[in-house]
């Protein structure tokens, strides 16, 4: 399972929406305080858009079909939180029109300390 996890991602990576190209310009290659994102990253049963392992940080940004499944994102937000990553969450919109606060509320997550683990 975790090969077609793995090409399932790939495939994700390769259509890429333009709020994700955006995003990953700015998150790659340690651009953002130096930090190292993956995109499109199997974990467990689900595949996040972006994750700093190190920081424990999940970004996913929402386009129209996330309005329909709430119940979906809720699910992985729980099983992602169990795990201890924080997941942020944007709109595709908030990247095309609020670009640097989007990178602001990311930034400030990762500079802040780490939360030990939940229990």
């Amino acid at each position: 399972m975790m090969k077609n996890f793995t090409n399932i991602a790939r495939m994700l990576r390769k259509g890429s929406t333009n709020a994700e190209k955006i995003l990953w310009y700015h998150l790659r290659g340690r651009k953002l305080e130096g930090y190292k994102f993956r995109r499109q990253q199997p974990m467990g049963r689900y595949i996040v858009d972006f994750v700093n392992f190190e920081k424990r940080v999940v970004i996913e940004l929402d386009g129209g079909q996330h309005a329909i499944e709430k119940d979906t994102d809720k699910e992985r937000d729980a099983w992602l939180k169990a795990q201890g990553f924080k997941v942020l969450r944007f709109w595709n919109n908030d990247i095309s029109q609020n670009l640097e606060g989007v990178l602001e509320v990311i930034r400030k997550r990762l500079i802040s300390p780490s939360p030990g683990p939940s229990h």
